[in-house]
């Protein structure tokens, strides 16, 4: 629950996600749930040449199991709340 309380802090802002398959998401974090799985609004494709099927894409669902790395805004991340 650690993670997902930093999460939830995080509503609201713009995140970036990578997914597994080296995908990379930008996007407004819309929400998380316990699981880990986010809901993205006004969502860009950080890498447009190679992903240009996902450039008509502007909300998305992204499963917690597919996540590889989450990049947070800087100065975001509240030190209190990892400890």
């Amino acid at each position: 629950m650690l993670f997902y309380s930093v999460f939830k802090r995080l509503i609201g802002k713009e995140i970036v996600i990578e997914l597994k398959n080296d995908l990379a998401l930008r996007g407004t974090l819309h929400s998380v749930d316990q699981y880990l799985n986010f809901k993205l609004t006004n969502v860009s494709v950080v890498d447009e040449e190679r992903f240009p099927h996902m450039i008509s894409v502007k909300n998305c669902f992204i499963r917690g199991s597919v996540v590889r790395y989450v990049q947070l805004p800087p100065g975001e991340l509240d030190a209190d709340v990892l400890q």
